[in-house]
């Protein structure tokens, strides 16, 4: 998938991710969750899963994008619960 529809789909994907979950990141930030869910949700379906692909901007690719999503902000939020995150000095 090329560059700009990494980003068209890592965009929509944060931005559901971000509705679904509640949370309220920045633009930066909802690509960002979108991007890496992307990355996640497409190894995820593809190679254990045997299914979908993430090759183009397609309601397939923004489905397993925003899936994606919804666990890194999950395993994210779990993390900072526990302290292993986001802790100051």
């Amino acid at each position: 998938m090329g560059f700009i529809a990494w980003i068209v789909v890592g965009a929509v994907a944060g931005f559901i991710a971000n509705q679904v979950m509640g949370s309220s990141e920045g633009l930066l930030m909802m690509i960002g969750l979108g991007i890496v869910g992307g990355i996640v949700g497409g190894f995820v379906a593809t190679s254990l899963l045997k299914i979908g692909s993430v090759d183009g901007v397609n309601p397939e690719s923004i489905a397993i994008a925003t899936l994606g999503a919804i666990g890194v902000i999950f395993v994210a939020r779990s993390l900072q619960r526990s302290g292993r995150m986001g802790r100051r000095s």
